[in-house]
């Protein structure tokens, strides 16, 4: 089969560029075709045959005549059209499989799709939600200057964006946020879009507020794309691993930690509140590790906090850190309640809630047999592999 991954980035950048760049290494290890399409970049490590990609876009770029020319090419893109056209005439795929596009990319490439479509080529279009792009302009339905999570722009109600500044707190942005939002679901180009992967239940809840949508979504957790492997010995720590940001739950985290300094804490990641971490003497920062480095000290935890206050998706870190048998304590919110098995492989609390939190990283610091205990049921942790889950999504494809 042939298969065009579509994604902004072609590169190892988050947690979609994880998922597009295994699934199509495994699926060329099956014996499918695999092509991408994104933006160029120097990093960039996958690509298509006809080497057809958008010019590459900084949003940080401070440049003058960028700040005219990026709120234009963010809306719609001729570039991307005429790009992804190159490709489609040359690949010609029979699935068309999109991860995040907006901005960068913007649904402008399904006006071409569609349009080759029509032509009478037959491709199936698959679209794998890795956040809320297609119902909230900032992506996250979190407001970045209350830090409140916001669904006020379900409906279509985007005017909302504009007046609070939810992208990146800017009003500039804010309005080229909402004017593509509004601009794309008045022309109803999310039709086009046969199916729609939702990593988690929560997810699916939120797409299926836009009607378009609603009669498309199924759940599928990601993969993980990790051996189980050997069982390590634990070291006395409690892990946080991941982005030190505000919507990660970094301000309420901390003040636990300050809290508790009796209790050691191994902090791997980076971000905005680095500064503030390396002010608290009980707290370790290594830094942004991966691959054994970060296998080893997962593994080693006595148990990892997961405190987000965003709606997370299905967060990848408490994936990995349940399979390499170390429980999580994770905030009720989004997706994570449906990984963690409260009282079984870890705990959860009320997600802002200091106290909450701090109350039960102190049980599970002093009571070992509990944290032993949820040690030995991650063991029975079946997450998909990716083989696994490119089963389950060849029906989608054939479907």
């Amino acid at each position: 089969m042939k298969i065009l991954f579509v994604n902004k980035f072609l590169y190892p950048s988050g947690g979609s560029e994880t998922y597009v760049l295994n699934l199509g290494k495994y699926l060329e290890s099956a014996g499918h075709e695999v092509q991408y399409f994104g933006m160029e970049h120097e990093n960039r490590c996958v690509g298509n045959r006809v080497n057809a990609y958008t010019t590459n876009m900084n949003f940080h770029d401070g440049r003058r005549v960028s700040q005219i020319y990026y709120p234009i090419k963010t809306i719609y893109s001729v570039e991307a059209r005429k790009k992804i056209r190159l490709v489609l005439d040359d690949f010609k795929p029979q699935v068309i499989h999109l991860n995040n596009f907006n901005y960068q990319l913007t649904p402008s490439i399904l006006l071409e799709i569609e349009k080759w479509r029509k032509e009478g080529n037959r491709c199936r279009i698959i679209y794998t939600a890795h956040d809320y792009q297609l119902v909230c302009p900032n992506h996250m339905c979190h407001n970045p200057n209350t830090h409140e999570n916001c669904e006020k722009c379900f409906g279509g109600h985007y005017i909302s964006c504009i007046k609070e500044k939810c992208v990146h707190g800017k009003l500039a942005k804010s309005t080229v946020g909402a004017l593509e939002a509004a601009l794309w679901n008045r022309a109803g180009v999310y039709k086009y879009i046969d199916f729609v992967i939702c990593c988690s239940g929560f997810m699916k809840t939120k797409l299926d507020s836009n009607s378009i949508l609603a009669k498309k979504t199924v759940v599928m957790q990601n993969f993980v794309d990790r051996a189980r492997g050997e069982e390590i010995s634990k070291r006395d720590y409690v892990l946080y691993f991941g982005r030190y940001s505000a919507e990660k739950g970094m301000k309420t985290l901390l003040k636990v930690c300050k809290a508790l300094p009796e209790i050691p804490f191994v902090f791997a990641g980076a971000g905005p509140f680095k500064e503030k971490i390396d002010q608290i003497p009980n707290i370790k920062d290594v830094g942004f590790l991966q691959g054994k480095e970060l296998e080893t000290c997962i593994r080693e935890a006595r148990f990892s906090v997961c405190p987000s206050e965003w709606y997370e998706n299905c967060p990848l870190s408490v994936m990995e850190s349940l399979l390499y048998g170390t429980p999580v304590l994770g905030a009720d919110i989004g997706g994570i309640r449906e990984l963690i098995e409260d009282g079984k492989t870890g705990e959860l609390f009320e997600s802002k809630n200091a106290g909450e939190l701090k109350e039960k990283i102190r049980r599970m610091w002093d009571q070992r047999e509990i944290t032993r205990q949820y040690t030995q049921n991650c063991k029975d942790i079946k997450f998909d592999t990716v083989e696994q889950y490119a089963k389950k999504l060849m029906k989608i494809y054939a479907d």
